[in-house]
């Protein structure tokens, strides 16, 4: 008996995998698509793919620290609840996707454009919510791969986008010897997407507002397709 169920098991546990990854790997394509100049190595890409995993379980540990730093500091809910999500949350997760997306491409001889930071974030960003995405499914099943490959897969996507756009900004002002401009774009690198990731867990905390969270999934989609495709147009050599 129990060697029957093996079979039936594995196939269940790989479908919700496959639910998991498929969304991630169609916004990955989509954006690789949009790369009009130079399109990136599949090398690098698949590192930086790796890396947001990475970023996925640091940001794991620096959440449980300070988390626990929170709670015993805070009391009041409603703070404790706005500190949760735009400072423990968003910041250890946003920061921990931006420390490895530097570490790995800012003085790589292929980030010679400005759109490449866009790709370079957003594959990153879509790495970290692909291992979060399997934790999520594993634990919770299919329907949760459903939710979350229309909400937090896209939510990542677009935190990525934004990130990007700045850190794209940020190399080609420092490759034009502005380094103080550089560094005001990759503090916004990490600012913009932890305040759009922080609202995003902070409205999809509020039972009574589902409207108003679906209503700012689109608006944040449509706001990153179009920076997406705005980008794509107006990318320049920056090496």
């Amino acid at each position: 008996m129990f060697y029957y169920l093996i079979p039936s098991f594995l196939t269940y546990n790989l479908f919700l995998v496959a639910a998991a990854i498929i969304p991630a790997l169609f916004l990955m394509g989509k954006v690789y698509r949009s790369d009009r100049l130079e399109p990136e190595s599949p090398h690098l890409l698949f590192a930086l793919a790796r890396a947001g995993v990475f970023a996925a379980l640091i940001a794991i540990l620096a959440e449980r620290v300070l988390g626990a730093i929170l709670d015993a500091v805070v009391r009041d809910p409603a703070l404790h609840e706005i500190l949760l999500y735009f400072g423990v949350v968003a910041i250890s997760e946003e920061g921990a996707k931006y420390l490895l997306l530097r570490r790995r491409t800012w003085r790589s001889p292929e980030f010679n454009c400005q759109y490449d930071g866009l790709v370079y974030a957003v594959f990153v960003s879509l790495g970290f919510a692909l291992w979060e995405n399997i934790s999520y499914v594993l634990h919770y099943g299919f329907s949760t791969a459903v939710v979350r490959a229309l909400t937090a897969i896209p939510g990542h996507s677009c935190f990525g986008v934004f990130m990007g756009v700045f850190y794209g900004l940020a190399r080609r002002a420092e490759n034009g010897g502005h380094p103080g401009i550089s560094r005001r774009y990759r503090t916004l690198a990490i600012l913009v997407p932890a305040v759009l990731h922080g609202a995003y867990d902070y409205i999809a905390s509020e039972d009574a507002s589902i409207w108003l969270f679906v209503a700012f999934i689109v608006a944040l989609f449509l706001l990153s397709y179009r920076l997406v495709s705005r980008m794509s147009r107006q990318d320049r050599y920056i090496a």
